[in-house]
């Protein structure tokens, strides 16, 4: 008996082998299409933007197509613990990171991230984009860039800035500018946004990149003062206020982003119908609306585009990082 198992066996192997390898390589694309589920991973805190920005499409993503995205908070580590664990994800499209700024300013600050910030995901869409600025206290006597940088030379490190924090896409951003104008701020940073924020309003440190969204109702009460911004463009809600680069500063142009990410190895097929649904989403009316309120500009394409924006993020930061000595807290 235990001679005709034996036989069965080797009789059986290769087909059983090639099955099981057929298996793998189409189940993901048919999970898919009939999964009812797909969780967004959001690797900060609830209220934040990329959370605001998960919970907007997935809404959408129910509407439309019936598949329900629900929205995993992973705070912690800088994000670290978010990513990885979407690194380590089942590759079928059912669950995804809402990656942000933080996710490529990250890997310059940190040497040793428990995943790699390109070969363990896979690049879905860029969702959205927002805009920074530089703020400071209507006491801080300066009503322009110029004038703000003028001080800072005439008193080196005298001046501090606030962040939430060492590393932060705000603490780089500033970073970024203090190199290419060639003045010297003194860093003070905090454990959160909104403490920093407070402290800028109330005086106690003197300047601040800030999402420009953020501190709208503070430069509406009169309470802040903004200096210039780091788009392209000047922003709609602000025509006033000049562009880094129109005050001289090219390489002074930095945005937030916000972006879906799968896990490496997701099948192609899985990753143009995500990109299609997410794209999808963001002509809805409603969406652009309800982001436009946040401050949040929708941007869509293909996942090159995604791939492209991180490609050109992971690249900026480092020789900032190395050139103002920045360590992670």
């Amino acid at each position: 008996m235990e001679t005709g198992i034996r036989s069965l066996r080797r009789r059986w192997a290769a087909p059983l082998a090639a099955l099981a390898a057929w298996t793998a390589a189409a189940l993901p694309v048919a999970a898919i299409a009939a999964q009812n589920t797909i969780t967004i991973v959001v690797a900060s805190s609830p209220g934040t933007g990329p959370d605001i920005l998960a919970r907007t499409v997935s809404q959408q993503w129910a509407a439309k197509s019936g598949t329900a995205a629900v929205v995993d908070n992973r705070p912690g580590a800088s994000g670290n613990i978010g990513a990885d664990h979407v690194a380590r994800s089942r590759p079928d499209g059912s669950t995804l990171l809402m990656a942000a700024t933080t996710f490529a300013t990250n890997a310059a600050v940190n040497r040793t991230l428990p995943y790699d910030p390109v070969k363990d995901f896979a690049p879905i869409a860029l969702l959205g984009t927002g805009t920074l600025a530089l703020a400071v206290p209507p006491s801080f006597p300066a009503e322009t860039l110029k004038q703000f940088v003028a001080r800072a030379k005439a008193a080196p490190g005298t001046i501090n800035y606030g962040s939430p924090g060492n590393g932060t896409p705000q603490h780089l951003a500033m970073e970024l500018f203090k190199q290419e104008a060639h003045i010297d701020l003194f860093h003070v940073p905090f454990k959160s946004a909104g403490g920093a924020v407070n402290d800028l309003a109330g005086g106690h440190v003197s300047a601040m990149i800030v999402p420009l969204h953020t501190i709208q109702p503070l430069v509406q009460g009169g309470k802040l003062r903004v200096l210039a911004v780091m788009s392209a463009e000047r922003a709609p809600s602000m025509p006033q206020v000049p562009t880094f680069r129109e005050e001289g500063y090219d390489q002074v142009q930095v945005d937030v982003w916000y972006g879906l990410l799968a896990p490496a190895g997701t099948p192609d097929a899985v990753v143009r119908k995500l990109n299609a649904e997410a794209n999808e989403a963001l002509k809805n009316k409603d969406v652009v609306a309800s982001l436009a309120k946040v401050g949040i500009e929708p941007a869509g394409g293909t996942p090159a585009r995604m791939a492209d924006t991180l490609a050109l993020e992971l690249k900026r930061w480092p020789p900032v990082v190395r050139a103002a000595n920045i360590t992670a807290d």
